[in-house]
């Protein structure tokens, strides 16, 4: 799933918005459209809107904090993703449960899921997805956004010190 907010610093809809995606563990794009006219000029095009926030959720636009919208919008994604509970590693090195600074430290690993089948376990940190680094726990929920459902993709992590490469059907 892809989310972008266009939003403005001093907008109050933008930030309860962002917010609400956080608060929900959405990954999200926050453009800055009064810092970036064809951005601003994207907005406009896609939803017919000058006024902020709007809410690009896989194509469907969303105007102003609409709650209810979003909500109807969310619940009919499909999740996808590893199963794994991941965190900061910035977070988990400063709690003493890692040496790496960046990174998805996981946490915890669901049962049956596309993480335990690839041999994934609690204490890995996640460094990069299909090549691409991973340096929070966020960044890893909006690279796996990106994969089409049942692709495979490598993911490389470290265990112990080693450096580990698996592919993963997600």
């Amino acid at each position: 799933m892809s989310v972008t907010v266009y939003s403005t610093p001093s907008c109050p809809y933008c930030r309860q918005v962002k917010e609400y995606l956080q608060a929900r563990g959405i990954p999200f794009r926050d453009v800055d459209v009064s810092r970036d006219a064809m951005a601003a000029h994207e907005m406009v095009q896609k939803s017919g809107q000058r006024g902020v926030p709007v809410v690009d959720i896989d194509g469907q636009m969303v105007v102003g904090f609409d709650r209810g919208r979003l909500d109807a919008i969310l619940s009919k994604r499909k999740p996808k993703g590893l199963g794994a509970l991941v965190a900061d590693a910035a977070d988990m090195a400063a709690a003493g449960k890692t040496k790496l600074r960046t990174g998805a430290y996981v946490g915890r690993v669901k049962a049956g899921s596309a993480a335990e089948r690839a041999g994934l376990r609690a204490g890995d940190v996640i460094v990069a997805i299909a090549g691409n680094p991973v340096r929070s726990a966020t960044a890893l929920q909006t690279l796996l956004a990106r994969v089409p459902k049942g692709r495979q993709v490598p993911i490389e992590y470290a265990r112990d010190g080693q450096r580990l490469t698996v592919t993963v059907a997600l």
